[in-house]
């Protein structure tokens, strides 16, 4: 199987490049660092798998789209896993910087996802069949005040998500949405407070590719977490703000 995984050279991405290795898949990995994505190519061939991998910011919409279109050209791409994504809160963050730091995570975990879906969706459209899998987060479940845009962005992925889903049915594409708790990362390093149910990155890793190998619409786990999100997320909007609002809040970037 010809795999696609973006934000491949660190946390998620990475585990996720070792479980498929493992595997014996080819994969085609995206990262923002050289020097840990050469790590994790090195590591992937070891373990088995054909790795083709490049330094690309998934904001680079037009660089994306040519490469990922030359790979699938060669080889159709038969699962995208848009895994790459920033995150950052409100803590120590200074007035100048708040709308400056929304857009940017918005850029990257919105806008990056659609210029990596853009050549692969096409192409699979054409050849009515593939799969992708879009990174949300529990955040995405309620308000978070401590990370507005992060928590925001992510509701988008996971609601794009489950209407992609409907949409892209007819063409024999299968869409799934990944929501993690608290994962081992370089994300949740920066976070100063406690953090419930934390799990590594390759307990994930196993999580989401059992959930898209049984296609399940929501791979959401640990299971208490997602249950604690989902009844947050049930709340009137104000009681839900409320609560939320005395969170930690999260480090800013």
């Amino acid at each position: 199987m010809n795999i696609v995984i973006t934000g491949a050279s660190s946390g998620i991405g990475e585990a996720l490049a070792y479980q498929y290795a493992q595997e014996g898949h080819h994969l085609i990995l995206t990262g923002r660092n050289e020097e840990r994505l050469n790590k994790v190519t090195t590591q992937a061939k070891n373990l088995g798998a054909t790795v083709i991998s490049k330094i690309i910011d998934v904001c680079e919409r037009d660089i994306l789209k040519q490469w990922l279109e030359s790979i699938d050209n060669e080889t159709p791409i038969d699962l995208l896993i848009a895994n790459a994504g920033i995150s950052g809160g409100t803590a120590a963050l200074s007035e100048e910087s708040f709308m400056a730091q929304m857009r940017l995570i918005y850029d990257v975990n919105i806008i990056g996802v659609l210029n990596t879906l853009d050549p692969i969706v096409t192409a699979m459209m054409k050849r009515k069949t593939g799969q992708i899998a879009l990174m949300s987060s529990m955040a995405s479940y309620a308000p978070w005040p401590g990370a507005p845009a992060y928590a925001s962005s992510k509701t988008t992925m996971r609601f794009l998500g489950y209407s992609l889903r409907g949409a892209l049915k007819p063409y024999g594409i299968k869409v799934n949405v990944i929501c993690p708790g608290f994962i081992d990362s370089r994300i949740t390093a920066k976070n100063n407070f406690p953090m419930p149910f934390f799990k590594s990155a390759s307990y994930a890793a196993q999580k989401i590719a059992t959930g898209v190998a049984r296609n399940k619409m929501t791979i959401a786990f640990p299971f208490p977490m997602f249950l604690l999100s989902v009844v947050m997320g049930m709340l009137p909007a104000k009681l839900s703000v409320f609560i939320n609002s005395k969170m930690p809040q999260k480090a800013a970037l």
